[in-house]
């Protein structure tokens, strides 16, 4: 069960009849919150959805981001309990154009939600720590909800097994998976039914789901057609039309974590690492490249080095002490700039290109 923090909550507007008002924003809408809380009879009076949020999460939808689709099941939600009473439904607000869409991140979509529940004197319910505070230095009644993370176990879990390294799904084919060690793994069929592509989209909904309130998981990459999540020690990646033919999820699990001395390499190899600069770690996919290099990153820095890794997404199962940085969230050149800074003494990279 989602649990809720609520760290703000001034007093709610209500109109001349005594009836409360509130506005939810796209973050509120994703999470699923407002609909938990009315059936905890924690939340009534008139719900106004922004038409800025329906459009954003139309937007996320047409390009198959889960969270669109997240967000539209939740107005489905928020009809239904319209329909049984227990609040009043309306949309309003203008609907933003293609512009502040494609610049929604950057606050174009928040700006126009404020200014509706100002302009309806209405307490605005939000899961974004910027949009609370931005609101409240407005003069809005804020009502912002932290959401408290917990892990929770996803249902393509039920798929692997002690041996099982990855897990790859498609629709209306039969489950697979890689079962073994790295560099000595075979492939196996995890069952005898093929996948229908309504479970293919109930795996992915929920994996972006839960990803979004559970601790250690995080949505690293999120394109039209193309998700890529951390979900505690697996890496999922979610494709869906026009990229691939057909839904596709495929995720990964380090089953294998060895320290150097496993590898039983030769003193004068040991040597050369411990000097050597510009290693390359080369195989084929499961051969062990990660698990070697995860191996070399605790290595040098148990020898008292600093280490540091960019890597897209990050998977490489690591120690706190050594930095991992993404280059889904910054340029090439913002990473040369904070390496050049910091000064680390070994730096790993998950790939070489041009």
């Amino acid at each position: 069960m989602k649990k809720y923090k609520k760290i703000r909550n001034n007093h709610a507007p209500k109109n001349s009849g005594g009836e409360r008002i509130s506005v939810l924003d796209t973050s509120v809408i994703i999470e699923k919150v407002a609909s938990r809380l009315i059936k905890q009879d924690k939340l009534s009076g008139k719900i106004i959805i922004p038409n800025a949020a329906l459009a954003e999460l139309e937007h996320q939808a047409n390009f198959n981001q889960e969270t669109g689709f997240i967000g539209l099941d939740e107005l489905s939600d928020l009809h239904e309990l319209a329909r049984q009473e227990k609040i009043i439904l309306e949309f309003q607000g203008p609907r933003p154009e293609a512009g502040q869409i494609k610049h929604a991140k950057l606050g174009e979509i928040d700006a126009i939600v404020r200014d509706l529940a100002q302009k309806n004197s209405a307490e605005l319910i939000t899961a974004d720590f910027v949009q609370a505070k931005s609101a409240e230095s407005l003069g809005i009644s804020v009502h912002f909800i932290k959401i408290k993370k917990q892990r929770k176990a996803l249902e393509i879990e039920k798929f692997f097994g002690k041996d099982t390294m990855s897990v790859h799904l498609k629709e209306d084919s039969l489950p697979y998976g890689k079962c073994g060690a790295p560099g000595t793994w075979h492939l196996a069929k995890l069952g005898e039914k093929t996948l229908p592509r309504d479970t293919l989209q109930r795996f992915s909904k929920e994996i972006v789901e839960k990803a979004r309130m559970t601790e250690n998981a995080f949505v690293e990459i999120s394109k039209p057609g193309l998700t890529i999540v951390q979900y505690g020690e697996y890496r999922i990646v979610i494709v869906k039309p026009p990229i691939s033919d057909g839904i596709e999820i495929t995720a990964v699990r380090p089953i294998k974590k060895f320290a150097i001395s496993h590898y039983s390499l030769d003193e004068p190899i040991m040597k050369r690492f411990e000097k050597a600069r510009g290693i390359i770690i080369a195989g084929e996919p499961g051969s062990g490249k990660s698990t070697f290099a995860q191996a070399l990153a605790e290595f040098y820095s148990d020898l008292g080095k600093i280490v540091k890794t960019v890597e897209s997404p990050r998977d490489l199962q690591l120690p706190p002490n050594i930095t991992q940085y993404s280059k889904n969230f910054a340029s090439s050149s913002d990473i040369h700039d904070i390496l050049f800074l910091s000064r680390p003494d070994y730096v790993i990279f998950d790939e070489m290109r041009r």
